[in-house]
């Protein structure tokens, strides 16, 4: 059931184009810059359309009547075109008891005793897999095996497949000895990204160098040369270090 359906149900569709033209009138727009306001919603209309909507014509979709409401500050949308709103606790009072009914609320909220309460966000724990076995950032070694255990913690990047601990100093100052990185599992890297790689028989951590000089395995850490790939090499991109 349509918003429009719904108020069809419980007053006359012209009722509807008048309280639309009394606003629109409120806000001093023609019928033509109202179309136009709407525009900004990519609702394209002509202004003997509006036209039509007032004078009960033909009506907006519930679309366009919520475009309408926003543009001419229609806030109480079931008062504007129902009735009295039966969850407006102030629909029983007159002006000075709506005026004194404000005037405490400012009180209350001066006091600073009723504020809402501070929303502590609830983070999503996330597991994955962390290899005992560190990934060498010095040597390359690296075990695909079963020995593993399951982490859980909510700073763990979503796109991480798994974990694995840095060996040694070669990816220094940036990865550590035994510190956690987690992988994202893909085979394929930019020039420059960090991975970890098989290469002829070992693993690393290291940063891919694939250009015109050619395709090297990086060490951060100055001390080590960078280890070549070749046409020969038995080479695998295991995934993008995302830490």
């Amino acid at each position: 059931m349509t918003l429009i359906t719904v108020l069809e149900r419980r007053f006359a569709m012209k009722d509807l184009g008048k309280t639309i033209a009394k606003h629109r009138k409120d806000h001093k727009l023609k019928q033509s810059q109202l179309a136009i306001e709407l525009e900004k919603y990519d609702i394209y209309v002509k202004p003997n359309t509006v036209s039509a909507w007032e004078s009960g014509l033909s009506q907006p979709n519930s679309r366009q009547l919520l475009a309408i409401c926003e543009l001419l500050d229609i806030h109480d949308i079931y008062t504007e075109f129902i009735g009295k709103n039966p969850d407006n606790p102030f629909r029983n009072l007159n002006e000075e008891g709506v005026r004194k009914a404000l005037d405490y609320i400012s009180l209350l909220e001066k006091s600073g005793d009723y504020k809402i309460a501070e929303v502590i966000p609830l983070h999503v724990l996330r597991e994955r897999k962390v290899f005992y076995t560190t990934v060498s950032a010095g040597t390359g070694s690296f075990l695909d095996s079963d020995d593993y255990e399951m982490y859980s913690a909510p700073d763990i990047p979503e796109e991480a497949a798994f974990g694995v601990h840095v060996s040694e100093d070669s990816m220094e100052p940036r990865y550590h000895n035994e510190e956690l990185i987690w992988i994202e599992q893909t085979e394929h890297l930019e020039d420059g990204e960090i991975g970890i790689f098989y290469l002829d028989g070992n693993a690393y951590v290291k940063k891919f160098q694939n250009n015109r000089k050619g395709t090297y395995l990086i060490s951060l850490n100055k001390k080590y040369n960078p280890i070549p790939v070749t046409e020969h090499s038995s080479f695998k991109i295991f995934g993008r270090v995302l830490s």
